[in-house]
């Protein structure tokens, strides 16, 4: 929990982060549809880039134009020809917004493949309440499978044998899911060897003390159930297994290869008892999972990526991802 009166944030990211939250407010209708036109004008894209920027060459790859199914693809360019791992990466926005090619995230990723030195696949899945559950779930199982069949595709620096999934706020919720299908699937190549969830977006009926938290404004118990109510099936409700993973609906996972889990967390995170009855789920079902801990961030903390708890994140995760790599050898 927090160990300081309020999250100790630049005024420049707390002023970004209101204005934020009050695009995501006007775009949310009460109808349950969202203005496409509103949050679109403001959510600037970022084509990708065959040119070095930062160190990192970036490219588009089409998985099924039907759907406009594609990722993002994030590549080291100051590395030869090696083996780096490959994390295949799910965008937050409560199912609802944003895409792999928002600048944020554009910028998030490349600077996850500087710091990582690994290949970083963004998948651009489906947005609710267009295309609600399972669609997101669909699309990303379905880019793991075809980069499970075309594993060229990513070129010759990419390991797909040490693959990661990760995910932040809804994409950790996306990324845990999409683990479930693939340890009920046999690949080909590719080998998942671990999680990387990242403030994942969990929830339930029941309502939890963290959810009272009221300084973030990204995240309250208005906007997150207006997010659950867009994306699970009509008529369902927070308990559905979709959100709930450790709660009367949840899978039973504990027969499964699931892959060894980091959880992220913070402080001032209203989502932050979903997260950790996340991670006290897993280690029930006899899964190896690890919880780090920022007490003074907010959800998306680590989108600046100038704070000094970002850089602490970057190292954190990238000790798992070392680590995960030498258990596999």
């Amino acid at each position: 929990m927090p160990t300081a009166a309020k999250p100790t944030l630049p005024w420049k990211i707390r002023m970004l982060a209101s204005f934020v939250s009050v695009i995501i407010n006007a775009s949310c209708r009460s109808n349950g549809t969202v203005n496409r036109r509103l949050c679109n004008f403001f959510d600037r894209q970022v084509p990708p880039n065959p040119n070095p920027v930062d160190g990192v060459t970036t490219s588009d790859v089409t998985v099924d134009p039907t759907r406009n199914l594609w990722f993002r693809l994030f590549v080291p360019s100051s590395a030869a020809a090696a083996s780096l791992p490959v994390v295949v990466f799910f965008h937050g926005g409560g199912f609802v917004f944003l895409s792999a090619a928002s600048s944020s995230y554009d910028t998030v990723c490349r600077f996850l493949c500087r710091s990582f030195n690994a290949v970083i696949v963004s998948v651009n899945y489906r947005l609710a309440p267009e295309y609600r559950y399972p669609s997101q779930y669909d699309d990303g199982f379905d880019v793991v499978k075809y980069i499970d069949e075309n594993d060229v595709i990513l070129g010759n620096k990419a390991d797909v044998t040490k693959c990661f999934l990760a995910g932040d706020s809804c994409g950790g919720n996306i990324a845990h899911h999409v683990a479930v299908r693939v340890c009920k699937e046999r690949l080909r190549v590719v080998n998942i060897i671990g999680l990387v969830s990242i403030q994942p977006f969990f929830g339930g009926e029941k309502r939890t003390e963290s959810e009272s938290i009221k300084v973030d404004p990204l995240i309250s118990i208005e906007k997150t159930d207006w997010y659950w109510k867009a994306f699970l099936p009509n008529g369902s409700d927070r308990d559905h297994g979709a959100a709930n993973v450790s709660g009367p609906d949840a899978e039973d996972i504990s027969g499964l290869d699931y892959p060894n889990t980091l959880v992220v967390v913070a402080g001032f995170d209203g989502l932050l008892d979903w997260q950790r009855r996340y991670y006290e789920w897993l280690k029930k079902s006899g899964k190896e999972a690890e919880l780090i801990e920022y007490p003074n961030m907010v959800h998306g903390f680590y989108l600046a990526t100038d704070l000094p708890d970002t850089s602490r994140f970057v190292s954190q995760v990238k000790d798992f991802i070392t680590k995960q790599m030498a258990n596999a050898n």
